[in-house]
């Protein structure tokens, strides 16, 4: 039922850009027609990534992804949520980067088999840290482009704005690489291990020598 309604919202955002994309061309109001295009191409990523990397996602994944692009682009550029709501950089970076934390760490684990006894918990934690943080710099990156190409203001005051958001990235990715590190040690920690166990189950065949041992 859950997979059911979260899968239902991703599908509720894509009419509600392409709606929104009418909507703003209509009006001849370019930037937000522009910006929701992105979003609404963004939201298919997850797709592309299970269908080249030849692995299948927990919805909870697609859910992640596609609300943080929502929340970024849509909610965040075109409607200006980043102004009105102080701490909505704030909740979209850490939120994002607790998640490509845990990703992180799933994708180093895959590359040992699932085997819990030859995968090494603190260098499997610091590479999927490296790895969160990658992408948050590779954001920051991108919105410094689309300033620069477009004279849009993602980066808001510069040097300030980027510095916290990599701060704000650097905890979260922490929380998401610590997780995999607990995973591995067999700890459960509620919603944060979730994501690692439902991937696993979906990747089967990425994981033969996995053995649940937690505690």
């Amino acid at each position: 039922m859950a997979a059911f309604d979260q899968g239902r919202l991703v599908k509720t955002i894509r009419i509600v850009l392409a709606l929104a994309i009418l909507v703003a061309l209509s009006t001849s109001r370019w930037s937000v027609a522009y910006l929701t295009a992105i979003t609404l191409v963004l939201t298919f990523l997850p797709s592309l990534f299970e269908r080249h990397l030849a692995i299948r996602l927990p919805v909870v994944f697609f859910v992640w992804i596609i609300l943080f692009v929502f929340g970024t682009i849509f909610l965040g550029e075109a409607f200006g949520f980043y102004e009105r709501y102080w701490w909505w950089d704030i909740l979209l970076h850490g939120g994002s980067a607790v998640g490509f934390g845990l990703a992180g760490f799933i994708f180093i684990f895959m590359l040992f088999e699932g085997d819990r006894f030859a995968a090494p918990p603190l260098a499997i934690t610091f590479i999927a840290f490296c790895f969160a943080i990658a992408i948050g710099v590779a954001w920051e990156i991108f919105e410094f482009a689309m300033d620069r190409a477009f004279g849009l203001t993602m980066q808001k005051s510069g040097l300030v704005d980027t510095m916290g958001d990599l701060i704000v990235d650097c905890i979260g990715a922490s929380i998401g690489a610590w997780a995999g590190y607990f995973y591995l040690k067999g700890w459960k920690l509620g919603w944060l291990s979730h994501p690692i166990r439902d991937f696993i189950k979906l990747n089967r065949e990425k994981f033969r020598k996995f053995r649940d041992h937690g505690k």
